[in-house]
């Protein structure tokens, strides 16, 4: 299985590299029933035009007395998840839990900038990019969570996959490091009927797998999310998918901001380098194989391989969802644990900080650890 998939993989994104068109991966006998389901589906799953709350601001304030160094700068790309739809507070959204995690374990503060938009295709990450890199200061290093609607709305995978390279490339050309949450596992969501279901894991899983080899080729780190959150998705609806049924729930999102941090921190160097683990089938493989075995186990990294090393290789690494201690547990947890802009509270790794509104906070829900 892991064979097939990473030789789909690799012909996707090599239409990718080359200008090739869309791969045609269903026969055109399934197109009508599945044009019939989806939009059954599309009746069934709820959806909100509630705008996420915006989360942009300093996080780990306190931090900068102690360290004398500027915020990191973590900037955030890509659609409706990257932006937090479907919670309602800017607390409970991966850009904030993130950033308060890194804030912890990097004991600096992070200034988030989210560009993310509802409803964004691979197709606006040009824009996506231009804004983050326009905004005066390029970050040291940025989150793209992409794919979903480019499966839902049929976008051909090779031009998905061509896009999200240009901007990983683009990224990387300015000194930015890059890490990339690949397409989630929509065959999770609770309503959607069989054999669509099967059709949408299949394609996402796919996508997911070309994302990763375009990405790691472009000199980005990806995380598997797809199969991560599959199965917790699968067993726990009602908690970790939202009123919507469609975007994760507060506990939803937490879940895949712990997956993505110990990779978002080792792009930055501050995740302590492990030895490779063989009995957890960690190494250095093909990087078709390697996408290929990171899209069907959530949770895995995926980068180049070491210098040295020929061929198109990558190291597939399964890490642990940890924090090294308890400060940057708390701070990792921080952000979803924390009370709406202007409430006291512990700030997320500093044991009686208060949290307050920037001026505006009312208005706009930046926020600010002081």
């Amino acid at each position: 299985m892991s064979v097939s998939r990473a030789r789909v993989a690799r012909r996707i994104a090599a239409a990718a590299a080359y200008g090739g068109g869309g791969i045609g991966l269903l026969g055109g006998a399934a197109v009508g029933v599945l044009l019939a389901e989806v939009r059954w589906a599309r009746r069934s799953v709820g959806w909100s035009d509630d705008e996420p709350p915006r989360a942009d601001g300093c996080y780990g304030a306190p931090f900068a007395l102690r360290s004398g160094h500027r915020p990191l700068r973590l900037g955030f790309l890509g659609d409706s998840t990257a932006a937090g739809q479907g919670v309602f507070r800017a607390s409970q959204t991966p850009g904030a839990i993130l950033a308060s995690g890194l804030a912890a374990v990097a004991e600096r503060p992070v200034e988030l900038r989210n560009v993310a938009r509802s409803g964004a295709q691979s197709d606006d990450l040009e824009r996506q990019v231009t804004r983050v890199l326009d905004d005066g200061a390029v970050p040291d290093v940025c989150v793209i969570m992409i794919g979903a609607n480019d499966v839902t709305h049929r976008m051909p995978p090779a031009r998905s996959v061509r896009l999200l390279s240009d901007a990983v490339r683009r990224l990387r050309a300015a000194r930015c490091e890059v890490v990339v949450g690949t397409c989630p596992d929509l065959g999770t969501i609770e309503p959607v009927p069989q054999p669509l279901r099967w059709v949408a894991r299949r394609l996402s899983r796919q996508l997911a797998a070309a994302q990763t080899i375009g990405v790691v080729e472009q000199g980005g780190r990806t995380v598997s999310l797809g199969a991560l959150l599959g199965p917790e998705f699968e067993a726990n609806p009602r908690e970790l998918f939202g009123p919507d049924n469609y975007h994760p729930s507060a506990d939803g999102y937490a879940t895949a901001s712990m997956a993505v941090l110990p990779t978002l921190c080792a792009a930055l160097g501050l995740w302590p380098e492990e030895r490779l683990d063989v009995t957890r089938r960690e190494g250095i493989l093909p990087v078709a194989e390697a996408a290929a075995q990171a899209a069907a186990e959530g949770g895995t990294e995926v980068a180049a391989a070491p210098a040295g090393q020929r061929g198109p290789w990558a190291l597939l690494k399964r890490r642990r969802r940890r924090v090294p201690d308890e400060a940057g547990a708390a701070g990792a947890a921080g952000a979803a644990e924390a009370g709406e802009a202007g409430e006291a509270g512990e700030a997320a790794g500093n044991p009686g900080a208060r949290e307050d509104t920037a001026p505006g906070a009312g208005r706009d829900g930046r926020r600010v650890i002081r």
